[in-house]
């Protein structure tokens, strides 16, 4: 007879071990990836931020689930870390280089994220340290694989989660980390879009655009969120080149969003945020102009 105890433990659980070994492509590790359970009231959605973040509500039975905490694949050997697409399909140019990187990358996370263990479930500080690799393997990736807007959304991903941990832990500077990598995400964003549109870097190798992972928003939600960015975290030292900068995100807000006129192409979400931004931009470069 089965036990009822382990029975309802079981049931409780948010994520589950994939059936199928996933083997390192850096390493030659083979381990079972851990998978979110979104059935059975484990996921409340709630409202969507400006940035397009997700935010959901806890749950009465599960508590608090981070879908953010799980779709990077890290290989808890050698911590070589990707998308889970992208994570067997590393091409073996790259390989040696990555499996070179391995000590560094290590430290890099001990440095910032305390007691990291990919060989169990994944908590919050766990899911942002799989953000916080990726964005550095990523940077091994050839072109051909669009690293750089996967980078700035595991940035920018990684600053949602610190937010997170900010919430639990007030007093552990969390908000910092949260701010630095949505820095670090504007930087890589603004950075994609010129490669992409210089023709130095395309965006074809990348399907989803996130920014979250229940919604993909794709090349236009791209645009608004490199526009975003530069508004709420780019650099401020150069008031000139700020003015610039905003001045040419208004114009792409206004070029793909037609003025903030309705279109049953775009996202309603992503065309309502649009308007607000195009406004808020808008003020700031009206109250600088005064």
């Amino acid at each position: 007879m089965m036990d009822i105890a382990s029975f309802e433990d079981r049931e409780v659980k948010a994520t589950f071990l994939s059936k199928d070994e996933v083997f390192c492509p850096v390493c030659s590790a083979a381990f079972r990836r851990e998978e979110l359970l979104t059935g059975g009231g484990r996921l409340i959605a709630g409202a969507i931020t400006d940035e397009l973040h997700r935010l959901y509500e806890p749950s009465v039975k599960y508590g608090d689930v981070y879908p953010l905490a799980y779709p990077v694949t890290v290989c808890p050997e050698c911590w070589f870390a990707a998308m889970d697409k992208d994570f067997t399909s590393l091409p073996d140019d790259d390989r040696e280089r990555i499996l070179g990187d391995q000590e560094q990358r290590m430290a890099e996370v001990a440095n910032i994220f305390p007691a990291v263990d990919f060989s169990t479930p994944r908590d919050l500080i766990d899911g942002a340290a799989s953000h916080y690799l990726a964005l550095r393997c990523y940077g091994y990736f050839p072109k051909d694989f669009s690293p750089t807007i996967k980078q700035g959304i595991c940035a920018i991903r990684a600053g949602w989660l610190f937010d997170e941990m900010q919430k639990k832990y007030p007093d552990q500077n969390f908000d910092w980390l949260a701010l630095l990598f949505k820095k670090k995400a504007q930087f890589l964003y603004s950075e994609a879009v010129y490669k992409e549109q210089s023709g130095k870097e395309p965006l074809s190798g990348i399907k989803n655009f996130g920014p979250d992972t229940d919604k993909n928003y794709g090349y236009e939600g791209a645009l608004y969120l490199s526009a975003l960015l530069q508004l709420k975290y780019g650099p401020r030292e150069d008031s000139n080149r700020r003015i610039e900068l905003l001045g040419e995100s208004k114009r792409t807000i206004a070029k793909i969003f037609g003025l903030g006129k309705s279109s049953k192409t775009k996202p309603g979400p992503l065309l309502e945020h649009a308007r607000n931004l195009y406004d808020t931009i808008n003020k700031e470069l009206n109250e600088t102009d005064d």
